[in-house]
């Protein structure tokens, strides 16, 4: 017979045992994640002709520096591991190789760029490493019966511009079109979500078409093309210094249509100022983030909390630019789903929480505006809103325009 003190140990040891089990089930770690530290992988284009991009990366960096001033996330801080690709493919693979093979990086997130992600596509989905929130709008971000591991963030592209044709087609009485856009998935996706906007009529009302190259030096001939098709309405799709040279060109040569440009190039000081405000007057785009600029937001509580962090933790920073609010509203999406993975952090519980969004209000979107996944719906936010340039400003109009 065992005596009572034997008994007392064993329950003891039992107990121990079962809670050192109830522990070792709750702790998983992934690659990158220790009992102190979260490693969470990046790429941008801090250097070559998209340069501009590096403040969303710079953003990034500086909001996970408050996260970690503050404690971290669950007690762990994030190593932010961020490498330039110059918007370059083969780039991004070779740092997308060292962040995921030598660095062993938890996740990837917040990465730029069309053609830059879409070269490591499928590496990552291979490799099984979560490939979050990417700051492009491409349609093919939102797969997860394809690619399981790949989430986009903002409305896709192919949406918007369907949005910008309903638009042509409610206001311009004989709308005659010319599209410039990048030749890449990233200006097809525009082109196609246009073209489908438009309907059956799409080939009489598209009156001229032309492309450019990321490294380009410049679109002067393709304006001058484009405008003398005599077309009144200009559907500009165009990143960074290429809308830059042709909001400037536009103006200069008289040409006069309606100018639409896509949201990607929408910063007021990174494209705008370049161009000239006086000659980005009254170019129309759409928004689904706070613009620090505009005086509506003035007493607005994102906004004063996105400048004071600005003032903390991103001196340097422009505040007229609104890059830096996509780097703040992006890192604090990732950081929510850090939280809701805990103790938790394998690769495959980061894109289990990452599907797992249901509503969430996300610093600096606009009103209305909230964060929402499913394990079949990998397009965060599918709402966005009209606006147009006063010369200082943009101005909203219109009402909230849900997408899907």
């Amino acid at each position: 017979m065992i005596g009572i003190t034997a008994r007392i140990a064993l329950c003891t040891l039992g107990l121990l045992l079962f809670a050192a089990g109830v522990t070792a089930a709750e702790t998983k770690y992934g690659p990158g994640v220790t009992d102190t530290s979260i490693r969470v992988g990046h790429t941008n284009p801090y250097s070559g002709p998209l340069s501009a991009y590096g403040a969303i990366g710079r953003g990034h960096g500086a909001y996970f520096d408050m996260i970690n001033a503050q404690g971290g996330i669950n007690g762990r801080t994030i190593e932010f591991v961020t490498l330039d690709d110059a918007y370059s493919p083969p780039k991004t693979v070779e740092q997308t190789r060292r962040l995921v093979e030598k660095e062993e990086v938890l996740l990837l997130f917040g990465m730029s760029g069309t053609p830059t992600n879409t070269a490591i596509h499928k590496y990552v989905n291979a490799k099984k490493v979560p490939h979050l929130f990417l700051l492009t709008g491409a349609s093919k971000w939102g797969q997860p019966e394809a690619y399981p591991w790949t989430m986009g963030w903002q409305p896709p592209y192919s949406v918007e511009a369907k949005v910008y044709a309903k638009y042509i087609l409610d206001t311009v009485p004989d709308p005659q079109i010319a599209i410039l856009y990048q030749n890449d998935d990233y200006g097809k996706d525009y082109i196609n979500g246009f073209k489908e906007g438009l309907g059956d009529a799409a080939s009489e009302l598209i009156i001229a078409e032309t492309t450019y190259q990321p490294m380009d030096p410049t679109i002067d001939a393709q304006i001058l093309e484009l405008a003398n098709s005599g077309a009144n309405v200009f559907f500009n799709v165009s990143v960074s210094k290429f809308a830059s040279q042709s909001i400037r060109r536009v103006h200069d040569i008289g040409w006069q249509p309606l100018h639409i440009l896509n949201n990607v190039s929408t910063s007021v000081e990174a494209v705008l100022a370049i161009a000239g405000l006086d000659k980005s007057v009254g170019l129309v785009s759409s928004a689904y983030v706070k613009d620090p600029t505009d005086p509506q937001w003035a007493d607005d509580n994102d906004v004063l909390e996105w400048s004071a962090w600005m003032d903390q933790y991103n001196p340097d920073a422009d505040k007229r630019d609104v890059f830096n609010v996509y780097g703040y509203a992006l890192a604090a999406t990732l950081v929510k789903v850090l939280e809701q993975c805990g103790d938790d952090l394998t690769r495959e519980n980061v894109i289990r929480q990452a599907a797992n969004l249901s509503s969430v209000d996300i610093p600096m979107l606009l009103p209305g505006i909230a964060v929402s996944t499913a394990a079949d719906d990998f397009y965060p936010i599918q709402q966005l809103r009209l606006m147009r340039f006063n010369g200082e400003t943009w101005d909203l109009f219109g009402e909230l325009i849900e997408v899907e």
